[in-house]
């Protein structure tokens, strides 16, 4: 892949590597993607200056309390995509049912799941926020409904996340490996700058919300109690913990230099009758995409995650992903 090149320009050298008939229609939905996530890098960035910081008033169809850049930024990719005549359907973690398209506009062959803003508890204090996003084909000639939505992540045609921190990046993958495009501002573009992102095998960090140390199940207190152990315990090496607060700041960490990212099941979830925080569709599915072509794992401890049919539109599982020896090593624990 050659450095410097435009999002444009990579997807139209990789177009043979896409399904067959679908290059042109994928190369405009993520120009169309790449449009919302440029719109909402600016909002991001001016925070305040634009009057989008503060809670929405509101709680989404999970219960939790909205932010107001929650709500825009689900708007945004809405108004950038429902009317290319690319799309037969979203889906996002903001809203109960999928958004149909309106009837005004061409129906398209692609389903749209996408988390708007992940992360947006660090809106206000101007941390790592992202959106993550995947596609699916929609193979019948009717309007979608939200059971056309439910495919198993191994039936993601493209997946990634654009990352608002220090630079905005645009991460994605088309099935053959991944690739990292930096927001160029001055162009308006993403340009190529991470080809051929990969997750080291072996790491020395992990990513978890120690706050909840107490309710984990065995597998996972014995594999952090391992690595708090260091070099003196079975893993024999120092680990460091890192925290982003955003599923995208911390997998965007281990696509860099590696690591385990990890927001398993635990004895709340199970007593809320919860089978996991994260969601499968908007955020485990992609990202487990993401970090596997990069050679890394991506698990719930006792199933693959790509490998699981969902149910529902807004469906949880336990996840475990990233270095691949280490993610083995827990899945193992797990097995025992």
């Amino acid at each position: 892949m050659q450095q410097g090149i435009t999002l444009d320009e990579f997807l139209e050298q990789h177009s043979s590597s896409l399904p067959a008939g679908s290059g042109e229609g994928i190369r405009g939905l993520l120009a169309d993607v790449a449009k919302a996530c440029i719109e909402l890098s600016e909002l991001v960035r001016r925070g305040e200056l634009a009057g989008v910081l503060g809670a929405a008033g509101q709680e989404n169809v999970q219960g939790e309390e909205q932010k107001k850049l929650d709500i825009i930024a689900n708007d945004v990719f809405i108004a950038l995509t429902e009317g290319t005549g690319r799309l037969a359907g979203l889906a996002s973690e903001e809203m109960d049912h999928h958004y149909p398209i309106p009837e005004q506009y061409s129906r398209g062959q692609y389903l749209l799941t996408f988390d708007p803003l992940d992360g947006s508890s660090n809106i206000d204090v101007n941390g790592a926020t992202g959106t993550i996003f995947s596609i699916t084909e929609h193979a019948k000639d009717a309007a979608p409904m939200d059971a056309d939505f439910l495919q198993s992540g191994r039936s993601q045609v493209c997946a990634g996340y654009c990352l608002y921190s220090s630079a905005s990046m645009l991460v994605l993958t088309l099935g053959n490996g991944v690739a990292g495009f930096t927001l160029d501002d001055k162009k308006a573009a993403f340009v190529l700058t991470h080809p051929n992102m990969q997750v080291p095998a072996a790491t020395n960090e992990f990513a978890i919300n120690a706050a909840y140390s107490e309710h984990w199940q065995a597998p996972v207190k014995q594999y952090i109690s391992e690595c708090v152990e260091g070099e003196s315990g079975p893993i024999g090496k120092a680990f460091n913990m890192r925290w982003a607060g955003s599923m995208v700041g911390d997998i965007h960490r281990i696509l860099c230099r590696g690591g385990i990212f990890m927001y398993p099941l635990d004895a709340r979830m199970i007593k809320s009758g919860k089978q996991g925080k994260l969601r499968l569709l908007y955020e485990a599915n992609p990202m487990g995409m993401l970090i596997e072509q990069a050679g890394g794992l991506a698990h719930t401890g006792l199933v693959p995650i790509l490998d699981i049919e969902p149910d529902n539109l807004h469906q949880r599982v336990p996840v475990i992903m990233g270095s691949k020896e280490e993610v083995e090593r827990v899945v193992g624990y797990h097995a025992s």
